[in-house]
C-alpha cells in the first residue's frame, strides 16, 4: 500500500477512504479529540485554528499518523523531562478532531494541549504533559502517563494504567476489572459503578490524597496504608489501626472477591461508600469522619 502524505499548515478537513487501524497524534497546545464511532464510514480529520509549524498527516498501512515533524512518540515524556522544549518549540498550537472506527488504537502525545478520547474499543494510550485529558466509554487496554496533567476517566471498561507526577486522576462510573496508579504528588479519586463487579485495584502516591467510593453493599478484600496521613472508613466491618504515624485499614467486604490497595507516605486516605439510590448523597456518601476535602471531589 503506498504512502498518502498531507502537510496541514491552514484550517482544512481530510476524509480517509483507506481503511484506518491504528492512529497516531501528537499535538502542542489547543485541543485534539479523538471520536472512535461504529459506522462504515472514512476516517475523518478536521483541523481548526492551527499556529506555527504545519502539522504532517500520514496513512500507510492502516496507520494515520497526525504530528509535527519534530516530534517523535518514543520517549516523548523522557524526553521532555530532561531537556524539555525550547521556547520556540512552544509556539504553536493547533486545534485537531478525529473520527475513525472504533476498533482502533490510539497512541496519543500531548504538551499543554486539553485531550479528548471517547468511544475506542481497540486500546488506547496518552502521553501527557500539562494538559488535562479525558477519557471516555473507552474499552480495551488504557494507559496514561502524564508530567503534571489530570486526567478524567468515565465509564471507561478497560484495564486502566495510570502514572504521574503531579497530575490528578479522577474515575468516574468505573467499570474497568483493573486500576493501577502510581503518582508522586497527585490525588486520586475512584466512583466505582455498582454493576461492574469486583475490581482489582492498586493505587500509590507519596503526599497524594486517595478516595475511594466503593458501591454498598462492597464486595473486596482491603488493604490500605499511610505513613503519616489521615484514614478514614465509612465501612463498619473494615479495621483502622495505628493512632500516631503509620495507619491501616484491613479487612474483608462482602466474600471479598475483588480487591484495593492503597499506599501513601504523607496523604490521607478515605474509603467511602455509594449511597442508596434514595438516599442524599451529601448526607450518605461519605459516611462519617470523610475529609471535606476528598468528600468534595467524589460528589
Amino acid at each position: 500500500m503506498t504512502q498518502s502524505t498531507w502537510t496541514v499548515s491552514e484550517p482544512q478537513k481530510l476524509s480517509f477512504d483507506a481503511p484506518v487501524a491504528e492512529v497516531r497524534v501528537r499535538v502542542v497546545n489547543g485541543t485534539v479529540n479523538v471520536v472512535g464511532t461504529e459506522d462504515d464510514g472514512p476516517a475523518r480529520l478536521e483541523v481548526g485554528r492551527i499556529d506555527g509549524p504545519p502539522l504532517i498527516v500520514t496513512h500507510e498501512h492502516g496507520t494515520l499518523t497526525v504530528a509535527y515533524e519534530d516530534m517523535s512518540w518514543k520517549g516523548f515524556l523522557k524526553s521532555f523531562e530532561k531537556n524539555g522544549f525550547s521556547r520556540e518549540s512552544w509556539q504553536r498550537s493547533a486545534e485537531v478532531t478525529l473520527t475513525v472506527p472504533a476498533a482502533a488504537r490510539v497512541e496519543l502525545g500531548a504538551v499543554g494541549a486539553a485531550a479528548v478520547v471517547s468511544g475506542i474499543r481497540g486500546g488506547t494510550e496518552v502521553k501527557g504533559v500539562s494538559g488535562d485529558t479525558a477519557l471516555v466509554g473507552l474499552a480495551g487496554a488504557v494507559r496514561a502517563d502524564t508530567v503534571s496533567g489530570s486526567v478524567e476517566a468515565q465509564s471507561v471498561t478497560g484495564e486502566l494504567r495510570f502514572k504521574s507526577v503531579s497530575g490528578d486522576l479522577t474515575v468516574v462510573d468505573g467499570a474497568g476489572a483493573s486500576v493501577r496508579a502510581d503518582s508522586v504528588s497527585g490525588d486520586m479519586v475512584l466512583d466505582l459503578d455498582p454493576a461492574a463487579g469486583p475490581a482489582d485495584i492498586a493505587l500509590t502516591s507519596v503526599s497524594g490524597e486517595v478516595a475511594i467510593r466503593l458501591p454498598h453493599p462492597a464486595d473486596a478484600r482491603v488493604e490500605a496504608h499511610t505513613a503519616s496521613g489521615s484514614v478514614r472508613t465509612a465501612f463498619e466491618d473494615l479495621r483502622v489501626s495505628g493512632q500516631w504515624g503509620a495507619k491501616r485499614i484491613t479487612g474483608t467486604l462482602g466474600a471479598g472477591t475483588g480487591t484495593l490497595k492503597a499506599s501513601t507516605v504523607s496523604g490521607a486516605i478515605a474509603l467511602l461508600r455509594r449511597p442508596a439510590a434514595d438516599a442524599d448523597p451529601f448526607t450518605d456518601a461519605g459516611g462519617p469522619g470523610t475529609p471535606p476535602a476528598l468528600d468534595k471531589k467524589v460528589l
